[in-house]
């Protein structure tokens, strides 16, 4: 097989309509749009879920919750990613080093997911109640 043999299956392309082409083609006159209407005309469309001047869904649907701004610049780091560095003092920076951490991150927090068996200092970053508590049982300290 040779790459400029490539065709498409047979019957796998079809023509497209050509509409308003006349009557032969059997898409002339309205061209498949109908009679009358917004809808019939050129340029005549409305805005997505347009409901005719209904209350539209989205708006009749409470609020609810909230999206955080800042969230995708907030990493999680797990207590197991930690056991594989190989410095006492963590804060972002060493996790952005490590590639651990996005350089677009602003904050990271911990996560208790694995273990830690040595000592760390982990400085200005957050840390979940659980990996808080497994930090200290290993000896090391959590600074906000």
């Amino acid at each position: 097989m040779r790459l400029n043999s490539i065709k498409a299956a047979p019957g796998a392309k079809r023509a497209r309509h050509r509409v308003g082409r006349g009557i032969g083609s059997g898409w002339g006159k309205t061209a498949g749009r109908g009679h009358k209407g917004q809808k019939s005309r050129s340029g005549g469309f409305h805005k997505v879920g347009f409901e005719g001047g209904q209350m539209p869904l989205h708006r009749r649907l409470p609020k609810r919750g909230f999206t955080s701004l800042t969230r995708r610049y907030v990493a999680t780091v797990r207590l197991s990613e930690i056991e594989r560095l190989d410095v006492e003092e963590i804060d972002l920076l060493t996790l952005k080093h490590a590639g651990i951490v996005p350089t677009l991150a602003l904050g990271a927090r911990i996560v208790k997911t694995g273990e830690l068996t040595r000592r760390v200092k982990v400085r200005g970053l957050g840390a979940s109640a659980g990996a808080r508590a497994a930090i200290e049982a290993a000896g090391g300290t959590v600074e906000a």
